[in-house]
């Protein structure tokens, strides 16, 4: 009997440690979930609407959809979505911001939407600084960049924000961090042991110093509420929190996310020489 049982708990064990071994490998599968086909802009039909590339310090032409703002008085909003599809699902979006006078850079990540490059924490963030460079270049001033981070992407503008100077952060659905995501659906696995992209917002928000908006969803089962009510808790200065009672993760635009955008920015935005 005793034989037996210590067969099983080796069993156990082992079938454990590989199951473990294949998280550790495949952990960006979990995290990352691209659409790698080149999205075509013409399909969208977005007025005054224009493709271009966005040159990484490392060497990537990234692919990015751009409309200018109605005239300078405008702020031009960086885009940087969420871990799943590319820039043509987020295509509305950018028009209905658009329609509210604002320019838009819709950035697309490496390894997303036709890009080559290798998906991680530290690249989307290189990307990030890419697309802030390339507004810069347009001559548009820091204070007039509005960072809008979606899901995953709120990981990537809450950093890029405490790099650069920016006039706005708006968060959809944020989180704390990935680690904390990793640990409350894989409990029985030391995720901070192994985890390589840790996405910690929750670590870096503080030291944001642009105006904050948090957004998210009562019924979001992805990242859940009290996340990102603990990414408000510790944000400094002027923020805003709007708590969508009925709604889910992906359904914050439709109970009213861009509408909510719009007055945070009237009344949070200061341009200043």
């Amino acid at each position: 009997m005793k034989t037996v049982l210590i067969v099983a708990a080796f069993a156990v064990a082992g079938v454990y440690l590989l199951g473990v071994g294949l998280l550790v490998l495949l952990q960006r599968r979990f995290i990352f979930l691209p659409d790698r086909t080149r999205p075509e802009l013409a399909a969208t039909g977005i007025p005054g609407a224009r493709e271009v590339s966005v040159r990484t310090r490392d060497g990537l032409d990234l692919l990015a959809w751009f409309v200018p703002p109605a005239d300078e008085t405008h702020p031009v909003v960086l885009y940087l979505h969420g871990n799943a599809g590319n820039i043509g699902n987020r295509a509305l979006r950018m028009e209905a911001l658009n329609r509210f006078g604002w320019g838009v850079l819709l950035l697309e990540y490496r390894g997303f939407g036709g890009n080559i490059g290798i998906v991680g924490e530290d690249g989307l963030n290189t990307d990030a600084l890419a697309g802030y460079a390339a507004i810069r270049a347009m001559g548009v001033s820091a204070n007039h960049i509005l960072l809008w981070g979606e899901s995953l992407g709120t990981g990537v503008a809450v950093r890029l924000a405490t790099e650069v100077d920016v006039g706005a952060v708006m968060l959809e659905a944020p989180y704390t961090s990935i680690m904390a995501i990793g640990q409350k659906r894989f409990p029985f696995v030391p995720v901070s042991w192994l985890l390589r992209d840790r996405f910690d917002l929750i670590g870096r928000i503080a030291r944001v110093r642009a105006p904050v908006l948090v957004m998210a969803g009562g019924q979001d089962n992805i990242v859940p509420p009290a996340m990102s009510r603990a990414v408000f808790a510790a944000a400094q200065g002027k923020k805003v929190l709007w708590l969508a009672q009925d709604a889910g993760h992906n359904d914050l635009v439709a109970a009213g996310a861009l509408d909510v955008a719009r007055a945070f920015v009237a009344e949070n935005w200061a341009v200043t020489p």
